[in-house]
């Protein structure tokens, strides 16, 4: 079942539940400068349209210059929490695959499916929770994929 709605608690969540960013975000070249120069990341690809044509001329790049893949995982994470509004904690990251290239002037969504539960062994009142993440762009295609760990309260948390 595909769900727009937020769930708040750990007991709002059943495994195989999946949430859809509502809305999308479009990427500006101007996000991928600045994140690329403000993260100090250097690399030319993302920010040298003539060092994109001479080395990467080839499909799927085409002398264009490549969103840096960080701020495409995050965004994606920021489009997945907004859509399920769980309020939790992120443990970590796992499985990062960067599937496709983002270029500026994609929209790119996110999709999440609830992978996995359990009650939390080292924090009473609380579940972790695995969710499967992906993000894809205005074509469907899909750009990045994860698995994000999160820590959620349970409802006898939010009294």
């Amino acid at each position: 079942m595909i769900m727009q709605s937020a769930a708040e608690y750990y007991e709002d969540l059943r495994v195989g539940q999946t949430f859809k960013s509502g809305l999308g975000r479009t990427v500006l070249e101007e996000d991928n400068v600045w994140f690329s120069l403000l993260t100090l990341n250097t690399n030319q690809i993302h920010f040298n349209l003539e060092y994109a044509q001479k080395h990467y001329s080839d499909p799927p790049f085409d002398g264009r210059l490549i969103v840096n893949g960080v701020f495409t995982l995050g965004l994606v994470i920021g489009l997945s929490v907004s859509s399920m509004g769980v309020n939790g904690v992120m443990l970590g990251l796992e499985d990062v695959r960067f599937v496709r290239p983002v270029f500026a002037g994609d929209t790119i969504y996110a999709e999440v499916e609830v992978a996995e539960m359990r009650e939390s062994t080292s924090r009473r009142g609380f579940g972790v929770v695995k969710l499967r993440t992906r993000g894809y762009n205005q074509r469907g295609e899909t750009v990045v994929e994860f698995v994000r760990v999160v820590l959620v309260p349970m409802r006898s948390q939010g009294r």
